[in-house]
């Protein structure tokens, strides 16, 4: 297979996509957030004294994804069209779930991926007071639809 990232010499290069044709492109990602029943019992009940931990963390996934191309250096900057997260509760992992949507001429899955990555790393920075062993991940592709690769579903 070969890497589409890299140039003649074996450089980094942003691949060209400007004769790609533009189709709806989505991405799914997870991660997780292993933390104490008692930080959990925190988050919850609303007792923090940062504020309302998932309302914050939700807020940083959509910028994240946003901004992906400001921080992954070969992302292309891509107009999204929709971008959520959700959380759910199992046991004493907190699992983060992003979508991202566009129409476009390249994939969002780093776009997905960065949003989930930075609300986990949002709820460990507004937590780590109460808890430093906190655990983030994985954190991985759940599905991806649209482009010339085809779909994908874990």
């Amino acid at each position: 297979m070969e890497l589409t990232h890299m140039n003649d010499q074996g450089r980094a290069r942003m691949v060209d996509v400007s004769d790609k044709p533009e189709t709806t492109r989505t991405a799914r990602a997870r991660t997780s957030v292993e933390l104490s029943s008692e930080l959990k019992q925190l988050i919850t009940d609303g007792d923090l004294a940062k504020g309302d931990v998932l309302a914050v963390a939700q807020v940083a996934g959509i910028m994240a994804a946003k901004e992906t191309s400001r921080i992954i250096p070969m992302c292309h900057p891509l107009a999204l069209k929709k971008v959520d997260l959700t959380f759910e509760w199992d046991e004493t992992q907190l699992i983060i779930e992003s979508f991202v949507k566009t129409k476009g001429d390249t994939g969002v899955e780093m776009e997905a991926l960065t949003a989930a990555s930075v609300a986990a790393l949002t709820v460990y920075d507004m937590t780590k007071a109460v808890d430093k062993g906190i655990v983030i991940g994985p954190t991985y592709l759940l599905e991806k639809q649209g482009g010339k690769s085809g779909d994908y579903v874990r």
